[in-house]
């Protein structure tokens, strides 16, 4: 069993290489498959994933499929009807609804027998078809084995039991998935959600308080006030803080948030570098002699809204290719200068900076808080509603 081993976890540098690799897992597997997506899109890597998991229903394996509503808006239901008809399971992960539209599901977990699994920042779509740099979006992410498979599996089995967020069910949600950390050796698995106490910010501060250096790849960048007070501070008092952040960016509005805190933390020592090449997509948290990778980036919507994980590693050598990741990464990043940066900022750009972290760090949130508390008070009513029927009852 899959519990009595250490935990090992391989790096898997490229979107193409991670979803080949998860395509190869799938057609191994000989008793289940567990798939989490944010964004699948149409297209022969969404063809080739159907596929795969119509043939490992086909040799008789139980297939569950959670996919997030809003981040697959564009992919038709019936794409996954060849999967229902064998027995195959299917859901949407919060159906879209005037109420419903904040709260996603941003995790990407594959899990197949409870023996590998794979976690990163690659969702199921044409894009992560290359090496990042000559074609395709930059991402990277790992292959699990040992005793976190399994949690990651529990992960996946309360998520999908909870995926329409019907009272009864988000109530079943919160109770099983609510901001959550596991610990095995060698490895810590955070599981984060809506809430102002999420564990993967927690653990991220906490690793920063006394950090020496710390390497950060995040495509959106929008991080915390404490986070980014951390950042700063660490650069002021001689720390190395090196940041790659995006270039190019499917988000450009986000990219023109990030900018937003630019000259502060440049102005602070902080090193800022920008990916070249192609979009960048890549999570990657290196803090000292520990690693995090996972589905977060480091903006207030995955450490304040989303459902979210990182993975914190302590191995030595897992660690160590993970810096050569990143030094690999950064070979192909430009770096910001300061004073060549401040002077070529128009008072526009700036403006466009302000109103787009206005955006995302202020409205967003707001929404999604009104979201929470609206299903609070659903939930409140419905407990209410059921207290006096009991009563109603023994009278």
């Amino acid at each position: 069993m899959s519990s009595q081993r250490e935990t090992e976890c391989t790096w898997l540098p490229t979107g193409e290489e991670a979803l080949q690799e998860m395509l190869t897992a799938i057609a191994a597997a000989t008793r289940s498959v567990r798939l989490e997506m944010y964004i699948v899109n149409a297209g022969p890597i969404a063809d080739e994933f159907r596929r795969a998991l119509i043939h490992a229903r086909q040799r008789g394996l139980r297939v569950r499929v959670l996919v997030d509503a809003f981040g697959s808006a564009y992919l038709p239901d019936s794409f996954w009807n060849p999967l229902r008809e064998l027995g195959g399971e299917f859901r949407w992960f919060n159906p879209i609804g005037l109420r419903r539209v904040f709260i996603r599901d941003h995790r990407k977990i594959l899990v197949c027998d409870d023996e590998v699994a794979f976690v990163g920042g690659f969702n199921i779509a044409t894009e992560y078809s290359g090496d990042g740099v000559k074609s395709g979006w930059c991402d990277l992410g790992l292959k699990v084995r040992g005793e976190l498979v399994e949690e990651l599996g529990a992960a996946f089995d309360a998520m999908y039991a909870g995926a329409d967020f019907k009272h009864k069910r988000f109530t079943r949600l919160r109770k099983s998935v609510r901001l959550k950390t596991v610990t095995v050796p060698q490895a810590k698995l955070f599981l984060g959600g809506p809430g102002r106490n999420n564990p993967i910010k927690g653990a991220l501060l906490s690793d920063l308080k006394e950090a020496r250096a710390v390497t950060i790849i995040s495509p959106y960048f929008l991080p915390p006030w404490k986070i980014r007070h951390q950042l700063a501070r660490l650069a002021r008092s001689g720390a190395k803080v090196q940041l790659i952040l995006a270039h190019k960016s499917d988000v450009p509005l986000m990219r023109l948030a990030g900018q937003s805190f630019y000259r502060r933390l440049l102005r602070a020592g902080v090193e800022i570098y920008e990916y070249q090449p192609q979009i960048l997509h890549a999570k990657l948290f290196i803090i000292d002699s520990v690693a995090f990778a996972g589905s977060a980036n480091l903006d207030v919507r995955s450490l304040n809204i989303n459902y979210e994980l990182l993975i914190r590693l302590t191995n030595a050598n897992t660690v160590r290719e993970g810096r050569e990741l990143f030094d690999q990464i950064l070979g192909h990043s430009l770096r910001i200068d300061f004073a060549e940066w401040k002077k070529s900022r128009t008072f526009l750009q700036r403006v466009q900076a302000r109103v787009a972290h206005f955006i995302f760090a202020r409205l967003d949130i707001f929404l999604s808080r009104r979201q929470v508390r609206w299903w609070k008070l659903s939930l409140r009513k419905v407990h209410e509603a059921k207290k006096h029927k009991t009563l109603e009852e023994k009278t």
